[in-house]
Order: structure tokens, then C-alpha cells, then sequence
């Protein structure tokens, strides 16, 4: 086992217990495009693949229609029921600048704070980070 299969598997470790620094690293590497970390990314996601049932909505609007009031809303009741919420936030970015506001999190103040809940916003590009559709 390389050094590098080891840190893949303590990451997914630390994901099954809910280690929310160890989701932030392993979104940033899913979302990097870098080659190593495209490879450590695949590894990671095979290495976390279990029977365990998620459920994923998608949301999309025009801007101050309401839509971080009600996913902070639908996720306070999820949470409060004993479940875990992952809000993955995705800010369109700036053509202009490449930066985006990624607002959502500071929207979403009373989630954000809940140990049920993570938040991660992401800009929408590939500056910084950001995320890319994902084929499957």
C-alpha cells in the first residue's frame, strides 16, 4: 500500500464518522484537476461507496427568491429529526473577476451552526476550485 492509498483510506474513514474537516478535504480534491488528485479522488469515492441510502435534491433560481431560506428551513427540520445534512451551495462565478460571492453559508446562519449540517459553498467555475459537472 502506497502512502498515498493510506491517506485515501484514513479520509474515508474519517468521512463515515462524520469528520466534516476530512468532507472539506475530500471536496477539494474531488473538485481539483489536478491528475493526482483526479486519480486519489477516484480512489476515494470507490473506497466510500457503501449500501447506505442518500437522498439528493438539486435547486436552482433567480437570485433573492427565497432559495437559502428554504433549504435552511427544510434542513433544520431534517436535522432536528436525527438526520445529517450536506449542503453543497454552488455560487455562479464572475465572468469578469473568476471570484464568486458564495453567500449562501452566511444566509444560512442557524444550519451552518448545527452539528447535523455542513455547508460548502463553491463557485461554479473552475477558478479556485470550483465544481464541474460530473459524468457518471
Amino acid at each position: 500500500m502506497s502512502k498515498q492509498d493510506f491517506a485515501v483510506d484514513k479520509i474515508a474513514r474519517k468521512i463515515e464518522l462524520g469528520d466534516r474537516r476530512a468532507l472539506s478535504r475530500a471536496i477539494t480534491l474531488v473538485e481539483s484537476s489536478h491528475p493526482t488528485h483526479r486519480e486519489q479522488a477516484a480512489e476515494l469515492l470507490q473506497a466510500l461507496r457503501t449500501d447506505r441510502q442518500a437522498i439528493r435534491i438539486g435547486m436552482s433560481g433567480t437570485p433573492g427568491v427565497g432559495k437559502s431560506t428554504f433549504i435552511e428551513s427544510f434542513g433544520l427540520q431534517l436535522v432536528e429529526s436525527g438526520l445529517r445534512v450536506a449542503v453543497l451551495a454552488v455560487d455562479p462565478s464572475s465572468a469578469i473577476s473568476g471570484g464568486s460571492i458564495l453567500g449562501d453559508k452566511t444566509r444560512m446562519d442557524q444550519l451552518s451552526r448545527h452539528l447535523g449540517a455542513y455547508i460548502r459553498p463553491s463557485p461554479s467555475q473552475t477558478h479556485f476550485g470550483g465544481c464541474r459537472a460530473a459524468h457518471t
